[in-house]
């Protein structure tokens, strides 16, 4: 999995000089996303001390640095490319990781993260016209989905028939093992509701 994600050698150099100074024996680089699979997603890299590691994160041994990446991240983190690119102030290191938002998923990707991938990649794409979005909150055993309508959808006069029409036909087309789905929202709140 880890060999999905590009360090070049000019991000390891600089990587590597930035770990010398903060002289702390065993010291490597963690990188992980925050809210991965959302239109939120941030790629982060981090100073990781020894310790400071999950059990879970992944070890890459480059040549010059150790790197950890968080486990939950990988998927999101698949074609990714930490790069650094010298210039007369410096430089700057970037990554670029084009499936954080939302990675790359097949039939055999888990249920959840499927799930996601068609709210986001087609659901919630249409909704944001009207200040919604739809999460995905929970998969219960008996593979129910539980979702969250939030900005306009929530308290919209609309949201059941939208609930019951689009999304779950959507859902259940494209995923067959799906049960159903169940809505968490309370639809009394109308503060952001969306009225034609």
């Amino acid at each position: 999995m880890s060999d999905n994600i590009q360090i070049t050698d000019s991000a390891q150099d600089y990587l590597a000089e930035l770990l010398e100074k903060q002289n702390v024996e065993g010291i490597a680089v963690r990188i992980f996303i925050t809210q991965p699979g959302t239109p939120y997603a941030e790629t982060c890299l981090a100073y990781c001390r020894p310790g400071e590691e999950e059990p879970s994160d992944e070890l890459l041994e480059l040549e010059k640095i150790r790197v950890y990446l968080d486990k939950n991240s990988l998927p999101f983190l698949e074609e990714a490319v930490v790069d650094f690119n010298a210039d007369r102030m410096g430089g700057q290191l970037t990554i670029k990781a084009p499936n954080a938002k939302m990675p790359k998923v097949n039939a055999d990707s888990p249920l959840e993260d499927r799930v996601n991938y068609i709210l986001y990649s087609e659901i919630n794409p249409g909704l944001a016209s009207h200040g919604g979005e739809i999460k995905l909150v929970e998969l219960t055993d008996d593979q129910v989905a539980i979702l969250a309508f939030g900005g306009g959808c929530q308290g919209c006069a609309a949201v059941d028939l939208t609930l019951k029409d689009g999304v779950e036909r959507t859902l259940l087309e494209r995923i067959p093992e799906l049960a159903g789905i169940r809505d968490v929202t309370d639809h009394t709140d109308t503060t952001h509701a969306y009225y034609r």
